[in-house]
């Protein structure tokens, strides 16, 4: 007898995700929608993942700045204590707020840079960047030509994906290839975030867990 995989998606209900060592806190929900006048409006999901390290991922539209310190400041943060930011993708509403950061490492697409000594490290061949060994970059191209993900092992809810514009917001299907440059690409990083996450945070909405069901084919 074989089987075969269903993947449903559910919403976790809260912005935080306890762990040891490292916990994870959406800073600011991001949300997408399209207003009474036919306008687009949107800003990003910011992340902030604390443990042995701290690490920002995206940083909002430039508006965002009260946002985040706020958020900092609440968890005992100043801006110097960030270790490491990353950028899913070079689109503003993801990168507004880089300049806060002057001391920490920048991971922004596949660019790292400490100030302005540039790390080699080439995620075109699919290698990931550690942080350490719960937390690591990866290569997740398809929204636009060079997106990565983070991804953090060892929460209370198990291996949480912060994912930027991989994923818009869960239920995406039949919205995502829109804003896609690359749709058939986006989609097999998709299917291998969703194979290794217990729970995604998307880019412009809430987090939501990844269930997967093994069903027999008789």
């Amino acid at each position: 007898m074989s089987v075969t995989l269903k993947i449903r998606t559910q919403p976790i209900g809260s912005p935080v995700i306890h762990g040891n060592p490292y916990s994870v806190f959406v800073v600011k929900e991001g949300y997408a929608y399209t207003d009474k006048d036919g306008n687009m409006k949107a800003d990003g999901s910011i992340t902030l993942v604390k443990g042995q390290q701290v690490i920002l991922v995206d940083t909002g539209n430039p508006w965002d700045k009260g946002v985040i310190l706020q958020n900092l400041e609440t968890h005992g943060l100043e801006p110097k204590d960030i270790s490491f930011v990353v950028c899913t993708h070079g689109h503003s509403d993801h990168v507004g707020n880089l300049n806060l950061f002057p001391e920490a490492t920048f991971i922004v697409s596949y660019d790292i840079c400490k100030r302005d000594v540039y790390l080699s490290h080439d995620f075109r061949e699919g290698l990931p960047f550690k942080i350490d060994d719960y937390v690591e970059v990866f290569a997740t191209p398809g929204h636009c030509g060079s997106d990565v993900s983070v991804l953090v092992r060892g929460t209370e809810e198990g291996t949480v994906v912060v994912a930027g514009d991989l994923f818009e917001r869960e239920g995406d299907d039949g919205s995502w290839q829109l804003l896609s440059e690359n749709p058939e690409l986006q989609a097999k990083h998709r299917d291998k975030v969703q194979d290794v996450a217990d729970v995604i945070i998307p880019g412009h909405g809430a987090p939501f867990r990844v269930i997967k069901e093994y069903e027999p084919v008789l």
